[in-house]
């Protein structure tokens, strides 16, 4: 393993451990204050079609905030896996719509229609001070952002996940980074 690869790896850790650990009535309040910027972005972007995602291993939740879109007419999609090295795919998604777990253990929806979003919010294990995003190490939003005609990408984070790290050639920069 590259040294750079592993250093992301203990790096990735570190941070997961230090969002688990987040008091969940404090993490609430800053889920809170993420979800009112996301609106607030979108109140003023206003994409048509914004790609968002099922919380999980303690990213922020925006789930009240995607009831909130859907209701002023948004069309949201959740991200889907096609193949391993793939650009993710986007299905239509409204809340309450039937979700399913995937092979990789995250909800996705249990049919729909494939979308292309205008946006995507993208959450991030950590982020640097130029917006590069560290994930889950398995680089699917790096192959679809790209992919042209490349949507927005609006970086999901708590602020204290904000670290350095050696950014790689594959590497995107988020568009914008809304945390709490």
């Amino acid at each position: 393993m590259p040294e750079n690869t592993a250093q992301k790896a203990d790096l990735r850790r570190e941070l997961l451990a230090c969002r688990q650990a987040i008091d969940p009535e404090v993490r609430r309040g800053r889920d809170e204050r993420i979800a009112g910027r996301v609106l607030a972005w979108w109140k003023q972007e206003r994409p048509s079609c914004l790609g968002v995602y099922m919380p999980m291993r303690a990213e922020p939740d925006l789930r009240g905030a995607y009831v909130e879109l859907a209701t002023l007419g948004v069309t949201l999609a959740l991200p889907i896996v096609t193949r391993r090295e793939a650009p993710l795919a986007f299905i239509a998604w409204a809340p309450g719509d039937p979700l399913t777990k995937d092979a990789f253990g995250v909800l996705v929806p249990a049919s729909g229609e494939t979308v292309q979003p205008d946006a995507l919010l993208i959450p991030c294990v950590g982020f640097d001070a130029n917006g590069f995003r560290l994930g889950y190490g398995g680089g699917f939003y790096d192959r679809t952002l790209a992919v042209q005609p490349r949507p927005a990408a609006v970086g999901i984070a708590y602020a204290c996940m904000r670290t350095r790290f050696d950014v790689s050639q594959h590497d995107v920069p988020m568009d914008l980074m809304i945390t709490d």
